[in-house]
């Protein structure tokens, strides 16, 4: 089966978009990686979810983003969330590790639920905090900022901003980011991408932070091995791009990072270490990949950008953690270089359309967003 899988996946869907001209995929490769995602989507089904990061918010993630979340999973994971961060009784979920936040935040807006009340608190909160976010390193900055963006959270001041300098500050000589020390490693450059993905068509020095983070994991993808860890968090963070995971900057010799992945599969899903059977986190990790790869090919929104979902809130120009007048009026003044500067998540967030520009069109969707 695993073969016979790595053989399928080689030739999946089309080509690059940036580099090699678009193949045609044929129906066995495409129900290759179908009968792979669907054998794993029906293992982790099987668990009822918790909260942790195993069995708990990834898989959660996971499923929902593929739209195959149970109703009756969805109202388990919620209970649990709900219980747990009353027993905790506080904002922040571990004292030191923000991730723990942006975690649930993530599962819980995948799931249509706001993260700015459970159980009567505010888990958005403490990652505003900067000295609270950036103990964990490189690692609690980035994802702070995907769990603000994810539901494009309104939060007051230029948190944002404060986020993005400090992932473009920690990016090393090499291309890359890292945790620790100052020679990057995939899995944390695939990460700081996905965070900056967002901003790259509102600011030149984040398009150019992101090449350089995709030159960097190029050459490192030719020079050794990677774990299905690094090739998930990689994979997302092409399709966040809207790049093909079979792009030929990311083969090594001629397997494609897909390949590489499916080098890891075992019966119900993934294995950490070639030979060592099926592992959890592997699994899902591997599995959210897909469905960010698979949710591009359809034509969706990136595994984090959860427009699509209802929680979700309108946009917020100014900051100031409302929608108001004041925002359409800051963008009729930029549009018109009233010397009205916006930042790139200013941008970001007055792009109703999200067609990487501002326009007259946005300031009237946004007009219409107050009529309502």
């Amino acid at each position: 089966m695993k073969q016979m899988l790595i053989s399928a996946i080689g030739c999946l869907l089309s080509a690059s978009v940036l580099l090699i001209s678009s193949v045609p995929a044929s129906a066995l490769s495409e129900e290759a990686l179908r009968t792979k995602y669907d054998e794993t989507a029906a293992h982790l089904q099987e668990l009822e979810p918790q909260v942790g990061s195993m069995g708990g918010e990834w898989m959660v993630l996971g499923l929902a983003r593929g739209g195959l979340l149970s109703d009756e999973a969805k109202d388990a994971y919620l209970k649990a969330a709900e219980a747990y961060v009353s027993s905790v009784g506080s904002d922040k979920l571990h004292a030191r590790r923000s991730t723990e936040n942006s975690r649930v935040i993530l599962a819980l807006s995948s799931v249509g639920k706001s993260a700015e009340d459970v159980a009567g608190y505010d888990l958005l909160a403490p990652l505003t905090d900067k000295s609270y976010v950036s103990r964990q390193g490189i690692n609690g900055v980035i994802w702070a900022l995907l769990a603000l963006d994810c539901c494009d959270y309104p939060v007051d001041g230029d948190t944002r901003e404060q986020l993005i300098d400090m992932i473009l500050d920690k990016q090393c000589a090499d291309g890359g980011w890292t945790l620790d020390g100052d020679v990057s490693d995939p899995d944390m450059t695939g990460m700081a991408i996905q965070a900056l993905a967002p901003y790259r068509f509102y600011d030149a020095d984040i398009r150019a932070a992101i090449d350089r983070g995709l030159e960097r994991l190029s050459v490192q993808r030719q020079s050794g091995d990677w774990s299905p860890e690094s090739c998930a968090q990689v994979i997302v963070a092409l399709s966040t791009l809207g790049i093909d995971a079979q792009d030929a900057r990311f083969c090594k010799e001629k397997d494609t990072l897909l390949d590489s992945l499916a080098a890891f599969s075992v019966p119900n899903g993934f294995e950490h270490t070639e030979g060592m059977g099926y592992h959890q986190m592997s699994t899902e990790q591997a599995f959210y990949a897909m469905t960010a790869y698979l949710r591009l090919q359809s034509g969706k929104t990136p595994l984090y950008d959860m427009r699509d979902i209802a929680c979700c809130s309108v946009p917020d120009v100014d900051g100031d953690g409302r929608t108001t007048i004041n925002d359409a009026t800051r963008m009729q003044r930029f549009l018109a270089e009233f010397d009205e500067h916006l930042t790139a998540p200013q941008q970001k967030s007055a792009d109703c359309d999200r067609d990487g520009r501002l326009s007259i069109h946005d300031v009237t969707a946004l007009q219409r967003i107050l009529a309502r």
